[in-house]
């Protein structure tokens, strides 16, 4: 019933946005949004996954902000709202923030503004913009949802119930947005001002619950510069990653067994640890997913393996590790 409302009320608002276009200045910002919010396409189909989700652009050389997710397991496509079509590169993530920062090869694009204070408090209108359940596939505008902002709470008080590593500060809002597509969407103020960024599909383990949240803008605001002044990236170094070394690490050796590798992208996943090894010394455990290794994004075991062969065996190595919702790092000693 939850996701069979969000498709009728978005059907209506979709359908109204030239009625909303006709009240100015609220319908001159609702399509301005809609030029800043783009569609991405990557990987999914398993288990029924979707592949698809929401951007916006942060920036008028290309770069689009967007929910960290499986979709990302690929480099992905992206459509902007006049139906342009762009392969897109990852310029690096934040697991932690839940957030990925993409690039287009676009200029002159329209962008949202990162503001360093909040934009909105609880009981202020919003609107949330994103191609929920793909109803966008070309040029056509992504939906509309107007809704407000139930309440500004921290993430943290929900740990154990609802399973996401993002711990800070949420707006939670008083309408059906996140669902299927929309993760990465923009949530606008009545100025028409980011005010967060559209969460993933959340849902409370116990209760059955769906959360409807946004991240902040101000939260995401110095990651997403750092990520685009290049002060912080995840892009593997080509540099560096076609020059393997003589005696170089490999996950046998850390003590690492991994999952079968039956894909082109199989994740990186532990299946077991080798007692005694460096992984075992490190506390590393079955499941858990490793994201990057000395601060460059894996996004597969092949890349796994390719990037530990440019490390020295003598020298530690760094892993970031995704356990449950809890995004940590590790240290491996040789």
């Amino acid at each position: 019933m939850n996701r069979l409302a969000a498709i009728i009320l978005t059907v209506l608002l979709a359908t109204s946005v030239s009625d909303l276009q006709a009240e100015a200045p609220l319908g001159t910002w609702v399509r301005d949004a809609q030029k800043c919010v783009v569609k991405i396409y990557g990987a999914g189909g398993l288990k029924g996954l979707e592949a698809y989700q929401s951007g916006f652009l942060v920036s008028p050389e290309g770069h689009i902000a967007t929910a960290w997710s499986y979709v990302l397991d690929v480099e992905p496509v992206v459509l902007l709202d006049d139906g342009r079509r762009f392969e897109s590169k990852i310029v690096g993530f934040e697991p932690s923030l839940e957030l990925a920062v993409l690039k287009i090869e676009a200029t002159d694009t329209p962008f949202f503004e990162l503001k360093e204070e909040p934009t909105v408090d609880w009981g202020d209108p919003v609107i949330a913009v994103s191609n929920l359940f793909n109803i966008a596939t070309g040029n056509e505008p992504a939906s509309v949802m107007q809704g407000t902002v139930a309440s500004v709470t921290d993430l943290n008080a929900r740990r154990g119930t609802f399973k996401t590593p993002y711990r800070g500060k949420v707006l939670i809002l008083d309408l059906i947005a996140n669902n299927p597509g929309a993760a990465g969407g923009a949530v606008i103020d009545s100025d028409g001002q980011l005010a967060g960024m559209l969460g993933k599909e959340l849902r409370d383990s116990t209760t059955g619950v769906w959360l409807n949240y946004a991240v902040p803008a101000n939260a995401l605001r110095t990651t997403i510069g750092d990520i685009i002044a290049g002060r912080k990236t995840t892009v593997i170094d080509s540099a560096t990653a076609t020059l393997p070394r003589k005696d170089s690490h490999n996950p046998t050796a850390l003590g690492l067994v991994m999952v079968p590798d039956v894909l082109e992208t199989t994740p990186s996943y532990i299946d077991t640890v080798s007692t005694g090894s460096p992984a075992a010394r490190a506390s590393l455990r079955p499941d858990d997913l490793i994201l990057l290794v000395n601060g460059q994004r894996v996004d597969s075991q092949r890349t796994l393996r390719s990037l530990l062969r440019t490390i020295d065996r003598r020298d530690n190595v760094e892993l970031t590790v995704q356990r449950d919702t809890q995004i940590l790092p590790v240290t491996l000693q040789p």
